[in-house]
């Protein structure tokens, strides 16, 4: 749609930057990126001078070619008062439709008299509607992140080769870490936009001193569906009965082998007889099932998968066997990595072809998930190399020291801590978590793509 006339400034001389054809659907994120282009981060009148003599600075041709681009300019033009500036295409254009009472207004005949009726909704019912649930925690490509993992310490009692580096990390001062009061407001914040479950994780989450009030006060979250932490298990049979009333009611226990001797080999350590009495306690206490995470590393412990099988005999157990996956100073190779097939081939070996029954897995489940013929309990395998799940990924992560993280295997981080620490409010919060959802990729890249990408370290990033 061309831009009414009386819209148009003089034009400006100078090069103009290269505006790309306008995509088929103009969404959240292309908003961002055009605001993000058009005003380089100034405000005020500035901002409109500079929109203007870029626009204008266009060809004709061009500006043609782009109608959607030029009717968002012209909104984002008009729209000058510096809390407006975040209105985003999307939502513009839904609010128009709404009003329209489902004529289903398209951006090709929308003209400038659209932007006039935008300006006199009230600005609070604008904000409002920017930072809607669906917008602030649903990507680019649809994917709504109802899962977020908070990694509450970047401190361990073990040193997992898969883990940890052999020369060990270093760690983030205290002063940097998030407090128990930041976690909490980013947990509201999280669960008030969609979340239904929080997982806390580490370095070993049972380690932070204050952990047990921690996870008491995340538990009482209105709309909080589900409470969940993945560890280690050393010292965590002693207090998983007040855990439970505080309201944890997901449980993973990483143990990579059964043996004592291997144990000590994988994690530096001792301490297999803790981690088992963990498990049996968690099983006498009612969690059904209790989740065992096995990184299969190939002449580490490949060798028991079988007997880790057997594991979920009589017991709620599901065994969840993971493909080794790259992460920082954790010396991954492809060869040291045991692929899903070879695992079922191998469990269909003992057991009899058609021994494992898959079950239905809903589209957000990272694992495949199967029965055992014979067995009360299951089997799981995490495919993150040889089969990624990233179309059906609902998961987001906050690392100990703030960083937002919206896939495990890529390297951009944003600082939710020094936001806060800065003075944001919750909806400035959000429109920094809603640009950064909405910058996560369709897929991450594939084992040997990642193997050479710089990543933290798996303790850093919370396992």
């Amino acid at each position: 749609a061309p831009v009414d006339p009386s819209e148009r400034v003089p034009r400006a001389t100078g090069a103009a930057r290269h505006v790309p054809r306008a995509p088929s659907v103009v969404g959240t994120g292309a908003g961002r990126r055009l605001v993000r282009w058009l005003f380089g981060g100034n405000e005020g009148e500035a901002i409109h001078g500079r929109c203007a003599s870029k626009w204008n600075g266009i060809g004709r041709e061009k500006k043609m070619r782009t109608g959607r681009k030029q009717l968002q300019c012209v909104v984002l033009r008009t729209l000058r008062p510096t809390k407006d500036i975040h209105v985003e295409t999307d939502a513009y254009r839904r609010r128009l439709e709404e009003m329209e009472r489902g004529k289903g207004m398209e951006w090709n005949k929308m003209q400038v008299k659209d932007v006039e009726r935008w300006k006199q909704i009230d600005s609070k019912e604008r904000n409002a509607w920017n930072t809607k649930q669906e917008e602030v925690l649903t990507d680019t490509f649809g994917r709504k992140h109802t899962y977020l993992r908070i990694s509450v310490t970047e401190r361990c009692n073990l040193r997992c080769l898969y883990c940890m580096p052999e020369e060990g990390v270093e760690l983030t001062p205290k002063k940097s870490l998030l407090t128990s009061e930041e976690i909490l407001r980013l947990a509201k914040l999280f669960v008030s936009e969609g979340v239904e479950k929080i997982r806390l994780t580490g370095g070993e989450p049972t380690v932070r001193k204050d952990f047990m009030e921690l996870a008491s006060e995340l538990g009482a979250i209105p709309g909080l569906q589900h409470l969940g932490i993945t560890t280690n298990g050393i010292v965590l049979a002693k207090k998983l009965p007040m855990l439970k009333r505080s309201g944890v009611d997901l449980l993973n226990i990483s143990l990579d082998t059964l043996r004592p001797s291997t144990f000590q080999e994988l994690t530096r350590r001792n301490g297999l007889e803790k981690v088992l009495r963990s498990i049996e306690t968690a099983c006498e206490l009612g969690y059904d099932p209790v989740k065992v995470n096995c990184v299969v590393m190939r002449g580490r412990n490949d060798h028991e998968i079988l007997d880790f099988v057997e594991l979920t005999r009589d017991k709620p157990i599901n065994v969840r066997f993971i493909e080794y996956m790259p992460f920082d100073g954790n010396a991954w190779a492809d060869k040291k990595m045991v692929s899903y097939k070879e695992m079922v081939d191998l469990i269909e070996k003992r057991h009899g072809k058609g021994c494992l029954r898959r079950m239905n897995d809903g589209k957000s489940e990272v694992a495949k998930n199967f029965t055992v013929d014979g067995h009360r309990g299951s089997v799981s395998f995490v495919t993150s190399m040889t089969e990624h799940f990233c179309s059906g990924c609902s998961r987001l992560r906050i690392m100990a020291d703030g960083n937002l993280k919206v896939c495990l295997f890529g390297p951009s981080e944003v600082s939710l801590r020094d936001a806060m620490r800065s003075g944001a409010t919750d909806e400035e919060l959000l429109q920094i978590i809603s640009a950064a959802v909405d910058r996560k990729k369709a897929a991450h890249a594939g084992m040997f793509e990642l193997a050479k990408t710089k990543n933290r370290s798996m303790i850093q990033i919370g396992g």
